[in-house]
């Protein structure tokens, strides 16, 4: 009986490797192990967050960094999104590192709740550095993607966002969110847009920005989506 399997992810062409572990009995194993490729083989990375941001852009528009959780460990990861218009009766919709069911949901709910149509538009989405997110925290930081590759708007490179988005709009509070804080803030992040409910167990230099649901986030920071 095989009680533990061990896996590496990770594109070919990226530096880095997550070492992740699935658990057949006794509950899950949440931690994971971050490597870096070098000359002399698999190298631990004592920062990841750090590795995952090497080379991000801080001026390009649909660009923005999510503060996740995977197992115990707070990292922050590039959300990578591209939006252009489709020549094509069914317009593309390629999801790398992230469901892509959730990307329809997100796309739903922006157009009923928002009224922000993709209908006519490929729809790109990437996680930056290799790294697989299966947490619904991210939908607000993909969100905030989708809206910025539209309009062209860039997202402030000293902000972090995360927020799981319901079906009717409302941004839900998300698991550790102050380990998501500490990390934000370690990293130089000055602002954190998070969601309303969300409880502060400690306090942190981080400015925090409350959005209560999705159409009044796109109102406050994306109005010309709506336009």
């Amino acid at each position: 009986m095989v009680d533990t399997v061990l896996y590496f992810e990770g594109e070919r062409g990226h530096q880095s490797r997550i070492l992740r572990a699935v658990k057949n009995r006794y509950g899950p194993a949440d931690e994971i192990g971050v490597f870096e490729m070098t000359g002399q083989g698999l190298a631990e990375v004592a920062n990841p967050s750090a590795l995952f941001l090497g080379d991000r852009s801080e001026t390009a528009s649909g660009s923005v960094v999510f503060a996740g959780i995977e197992g115990t460990r707070p990292v922050l990861v590039e959300l990578q999104a591209l939006v252009a218009p489709s020549s094509l009766g069914t317009p593309r919709r390629a999801v790398v590192g992230w469901d892509s069911s959730r990307l329809s949901m997100i796309l739903a709910v922006l157009d009923a709740h928002c009224g922000v149509s993709l209908a006519g538009h490929d729809v790109y989405l990437n996680v930056a550095g290799g790294l697989c997110i299966v947490e619904p925290a991210a939908d607000l930081a993909v969100a905030a993607a989708l809206l910025s590759a539209l309009t062209g708007e860039p997202i402030p490179a000293n902000r972090v966002i995360f927020g799981e988005i319901s079906l009717s709009g409302v941004v839900r509070p998300v698991t550790q969110p102050e380990l998501r804080l500490k990390e934000a803030e370690k990293l130089g992040f000055d602002t954190a847009c998070v969601p309303q409910q969300m409880k502060r167990v400690g306090e942190s230099g981080i400015n925090v920005r409350r959005a209560q649901d999705l159409p009044g986030f796109v109102a406050e920071y994306f109005a010309a989506a709506q336009q």
